[in-house]
């Protein structure tokens, strides 16, 4: 039997990217990026609205919610340009929270809290913890139960955008079990929130104390369904971190290319050595295997096959993003190691990018367990 895929690209999807692409080039010049980095907030809430408004943020929620009813394969088109652009906003995090609301979430829930996010409410995900395991059960934070009421306690770390966010979806333990919890950002005083000094200048990550935050009961999702929503959360991250990756390649790309043919030395364009040119192809070729392993991945995501498409796209995009960066740095000379070069921006959301959700050594190694299984 034939089980060949081919990757399909619809007609909304080839609009969607058309549309990001020229948002993001024209909303997130390098001057920009800049720009935002020495901002308390680190993104333009401008920027955001505007994404909102175009209706970025319900993509993927069902129509009866206030979305398009559309797929994360919709999704992956616009966080590409994000990422070749640097375009630091909350979408990811919104995007994903969003998912495992739909995922794990009662009826009353969704209908609560799904047409708020929608509409362009910030949510950020409070999923990690100090000890850095991307086991997304290994959760030290508990929550007791008092009547209606939830008493939380224990630390969250690197969760972005945690201060301007309206929703905090958390993972805690609840009665020895893993459990996920919507914690409204007025529960949390601002002495809770401490911001992290992190590798990416464009992120915006803090460490959140939960203790003493009470929450009502009814503001955990439904236990029976989180075990598979985190699960398909893991996919779904990887998958998003995956287009980023592909396009701050493709940016790494252009930045060498600009540089190499414009540098002159010795009378020639720098571009014109053989080593140069050579470790430029690789990096393009490395960066069209990342993007087919992505849209490949994209398109067979809700699948049976699509915890190990995303694994392939999560390490192949993740090892090319970061030796673009490096390259970058390195072709730029001794003026790459300034702060000033662009190339160390693009290096620096590599790594960060990386190491969120598995490097490429973690998600080889389980690639062999499900394909040798």
């Amino acid at each position: 039997m034939n089980t060949r895929r081919d990757i399909e690209f619809s007609e909304e999807q080839q609009q969607l990217l058309e549309i990001a692409e020229n948002f993001c080039r024209d909303k997130s010049p390098v001057a920009a990026v800049r720009t935002q980095i020495e901002v308390e907030d680190g993104f333009d809430t401008g920027i955001w609205k505007e994404m909102a408004d175009l209706g970025w943020l319900g993509i993927a929620i069902p129509e009866e919610f206030g979305g398009s009813g559309l797929g994360m394969g919709e999704v992956v088109t616009i966080a590409e340009p994000l990422g070749r652009n640097l375009l630091a906003t909350p979408f990811e995090a919104t995007t994903l929270a969003a998912q495992l609301i739909l995922d794990a979430g009662t009826d009353a829930q969704k209908s609560d809290w799904l047409p708020r996010i929608a509409e362009g409410s910030i949510t950020a995900l409070a999923l990690s913890e100090e000890h850095g395991d991307w086991d997304l059960n290994h959760v030290t934070c508990e929550a007791v139960k008092n009547g209606d009421t939830l008493t939380l306690s224990g630390t969250k770390t690197l969760v972005t955008d945690a201060k301007r966010a309206e929703i905090i979806l958390a993972s805690v333990k609840l009665g020895g079990k893993t459990a996920l919890v919507l914690i409204d950002r007025s529960a949390l005083a601002d002495s809770a929130l401490t911001r992290e000094t992190v590798i990416d200048e464009t992120r915006r990550s803090f460490r959140i104390s939960l203790d003493g935050v009470s929450v009502p009961a009814a503001n955990v999702l439904n236990a029976a369904k989180t075990q598979s929503a985190l699960a398909r959360h893991h996919k779904l991250s990887c998958l998003l971190l995956s287009a980023e990756a592909c396009g701050g390649t493709a940016a790494c790309l252009n930045e060498t290319l600009e540089y190499l043919t414009t540098r002159r030395q010795f009378d020639r364009f720098i571009g014109s050595y053989q080593s140069l040119k050579h470790t430029a192809v690789d990096i393009l070729t490395g960066m069209e295997a990342a993007r087919s392993f992505l849209y490949h991945a994209a398109t067979v995501i809700e699948e049976e096959d699509g915890e190990t498409a995303v694994r392939m796209a999560k390490a192949q995009s993740s090892e090319i993003f970061s030796w673009a960066g490096d390259r970058a740095i390195q072709f730029h000379g001794g003026f790459g190691f300034t702060y000033e070069c662009d190339a160390q921006l693009y290096r620096r959301r590599a790594m960060w990018n990386t190491n969120q959700h598995g490097d490429a050594v973690y998600h080889r190694k389980r690639l062999a367990e499900l394909l040798l299984d």
